[in-house]
């Protein structure tokens, strides 16, 4: 799989575990839907400023509702 597609995957996975749509998600890192749909389907090659803002929210979101934030594991592998 691309990284790219494999990005966009675990986003949307972390996206939909925080109960975040694409449109909310935008809204808080100053991002349009239509680039986190891109993300998410591997269309993208997003920058790293764009990497940090969506983990940011996800982190604060996990946080919130307090929920095990180490999400950057996944079958042993860092995204």
């Amino acid at each position: 799989m691309d990284i790219r597609a494999e990005f966009g995957q675990r986003v949307r996975e972390l996206r939909a575990r925080c109960g975040m749509s694409q449109e909310m998600l935008a809204h808080r890192a100053g991002l349009d839907r239509t680039y986190i749909s891109g993300v998410e389907r591997g269309k993208r090659n997003i920058s790293i400023v764009n990497i940090e803002k969506k983990c940011l929210i996800v982190t604060h979101s996990f946080q919130a509702r307090n929920i095990n934030h180490d999400w950057t594991k996944k079958n042993n592998r860092h995204l």
